[in-house]
């Protein structure tokens, strides 16, 4: 999964030494400093982002049936191929029927539902990103993309649309994520619709009922039909008429599934149902992928013998030229998509459905590949003093007080899965060149390799990534002994104050576990912590059919907003408080499955803060209208 990237000023920026020399300018369009600036300093990086100019894109859709999860998902994702063209640039999976009792919701809203730890875990070493995600109940799309195109990903938002029971739950429906990948608009759509086979109707009504009513914030594709892309997936639960079940399974054994295709329910409905019109599918040149004996690859041999069939889809929507100007604005320039293979996956048996995967190359007539953010850092820290960061940004970014630098290990899994953080401080040093320092107390000790990414408040993203570096921090015990008795020697101070300002207190980060997982903290740890149910199982907007979800006023919440993943904060205060900004919300879980919201108690009325969260530095935050809008707008912190 190393080879592929993006092509040209796609890359990341290059890392200059930054020593002594004086301050830089003249960053290139590219993100990377100017060659032709003598002040810069290029250095050669054999890990650096490969070049392609046509980006590829692997869907998964499978209904998991409540299972535990598999050992491993590597041939489901191409992980590891050696064929170039397996190679994924962005992978999205889409799961249906993920365990939703009562008491594992609880869990999965504490911690990482297993099924997303495991995509995660599987797709960090191969350099993949948690983009997005979001959960309504058992139906689940995780969004992933390799690190170095993060910054070319912009306005990320979500919903989910209730179909079942009349609207009232979540067990049927869809769940999308929308993003600007390069400059077009894409979307990704996961939909578990209503079993068997008289409801062929009834399934197109509950697509009916979710293209509808999922809409999303900004001038551009509002609806799901408005974006230049739509990939449309999931257990579709179409059935195949007609023949009888001998039949069905003669051609299956013989290998003459085309005599099937003619009565699949999908394929007669693209002639007859114009909301399909547009929609395309590559042939269905594997065995029907419902329903087997768990654990075998036999079909249903149950009292119930089900008929076999193709439930389990993979289809895509290109924006017509007649329909309307392109969301990008550049209606000339259409994106064109070529699915590259089309298949199940019969070597998982955890579930009655097999899994389905595909890959398509978008072919794009132009690319957005300017960095909103273009960060500078030495090729090696050797020395605390050498953690300095330089960054530029574009004039067209609207900067946050809430916006931070994260250092990241290579192969993390998410934004928030970072080893330290700085504010993003905006202090002028040159011109439109910014910097800012980590501590050496957050500094992680001995050899490895880093990233550094800036994380924008605003976009819910790391809009600026650098190349990977390395850092080699002494780790001897004489260095720690040092530092425990600088500690030890303020007698007066209180052990609360101690504890509150010893290294391992400076940054709510994940990183500082064993396994950088992005577990929230357990109850145990913080009892002050209440837990509330949330108006809505995600980050973003829900919405459904329901007579109830219409009468009722939509309230903003953590985990509901109209904005998707842009509304989730808290609100603020209307202005700053004396000098400086008082310290942001305690920060949520990485929100894969925010069925709960976790909030803050304090009987005295008084800001609460967990013991591995300290607030920000009074100069942390600038008192600039920007900063005081980022708390108007509720802002979080990382």
């Amino acid at each position: 999964m190393e080879g592929q990237g993006i092509s040209g000023s796609g890359r990341p920026g290059t890392q200059a030494g930054l020593g002594p020399l004086p301050m830089p300018h003249g960053i290139s369009q590219t993100g990377a400093p100017s060659k032709m600036d003598s002040r810069f300093q290029l250095s050669a990086k054999e890990n650096a982002a490969p070049v392609r100019s046509e980006p590829r894109i692997t869907v998964v859709t499978w209904n998991v049936g409540t299972a535990m999860p598999p050992d491993d998902v590597t041939s489901l994702l191409h992980l590891g191929s050696s064929d170039d063209s397996d190679r994924a640039d962005m992978i999205a999976i889409g799961l249906q029927e993920v365990n939703s009792m009562i008491n594992k919701r609880l869990k999965d809203a504490l911690f990482t539902d297993q099924w997303s730890e495991l995509f995660m875990d599987a797709l960090g070493p191969f350099n993949f990103v948690l983009v997005s995600t979001v959960r309504m109940q058992g139906v689940i799309l995780l969004l992933f993309a390799k690190y170095y195109h993060l910054p070319f990903l912009r306005d990320v938002q979500t919903d989910c649309t209730r179909t079942g029971l009349g609207g009232y739950w979540g067990n049927k429906g869809g769940v999308s994520v929308r993003l600007a990948a390069f400059g077009h608009m894409l979307c990704f759509l996961n939909c578990h619709l209503p079993a068997h086979m008289d409801k062929a109707e009834q399934r197109k009504d509950n697509f009916q009922t979710i293209l509808s009513l999922q809409q999303f914030q900004g001038p551009g594709a509002r609806g799901i039909l408005d974006h230049d892309l739509v990939f449309w997936f999931g257990d579709l639960n179409f059935r195949i008429e007609s023949y009888d079940l001998h039949f069905v399974k003669f051609a299956i054994d013989s290998e003459q599934l085309h005599q099937l295709w003619e009565k699949d329910q999908l394929n007669m409905a693209k002639n007859t149902w114009p909301i399909l019109r547009g929609f395309q599918e590559g042939p269905l040149n594997f065995a029907p992928t419902f329903k087997f004996d768990v654990g075998t690859n036999k079909y249903d041999t149950s009292a119930k013998k089900r008929k076999p069939a193709w439930t389990d889809r993979i289809l895509w929507k290109v924006k017509a030229p007649g329909g309307g100007p392109s969301p990008s604005g550049r209606e000339s320039h259409r994106l064109q998509v070529t699915q590259h293979s089309y298949h199940s996956h019969m070597e998982y048996t955890v579930s009655d459905h097999k899994p389905v995967a595909a890959q398509f190359v978008l072919h794009f007539a132009f690319r957005d590949e300017v960095p909103l953010v273009r960060l500078d850092v030495a090729d090696e820290w050797v020395r605390p003093e050498q953690a300095v960061v330089r960054y530029r940004i574009e004039t067209v970014f609207a900067r946050s007080s809430w916006d931070w630098i994260g250092l990241y290990r290579v192969g993390f899994r998410h934004c928030k899965d970072y080893v330290a953080y700085v504010w993003a401080k905006h202090e002028d040093v040159d011109g439109n060149i910014y910097q800012v320092t980590f501590s050496e107390e957050s500094l992680p000790k001995g050899h490895g390799d880093f990233i550094l990414g800036y994380y924008s408040h605003t976009h819910s993203i790391l809009i600026g990534v650098t190349e990977p570096f390395q850092i080699s921090l002494p780790t001897s015990e004489l260095a720690s002994s040092s530092t425990d008795s600088s500690v030890a020697s303020s007698e007066d101070e209180d052990d609360s104050t101690l504890e509150l300002l010893a290294s391992k207190s400076r940054s709510p980060s994940p990183g500082k576990s064993k396994r950088h997982r992005s577990r929230s903290p357990g109850l145990a740890r913080f009892p002050g912590l209440a837990l509330q149910p949330s108006s809505c199982e995600r980050r973003g907007t829900s919405r459904s059919p329901s007579p109830q979800s219409r009468r009722l006023p939509r309230v903003a919440s953590n985990g509901d907003s109209d904005g998707g993943s842009r509304g989730n904060s808290e609100e603020g205060p209307p202005g700053l408080p004396g000098s400086w900004a008082f310290p942001p919300p305690v920060p949520q879980s990485l929100g894969l499955l925010p069925a709960l919201r976790l909030e803050t108690v304090d009987p005295g009325g008084g800001s609460s803060w967990g013991p591995d969260r300290e607030a920000p530095a009074p100069d942390s935050l600038s008192p600039s209208p920007q900063g005081q809008q980022g708390l108007e707008e509720g802002g979080l912190g990382p």
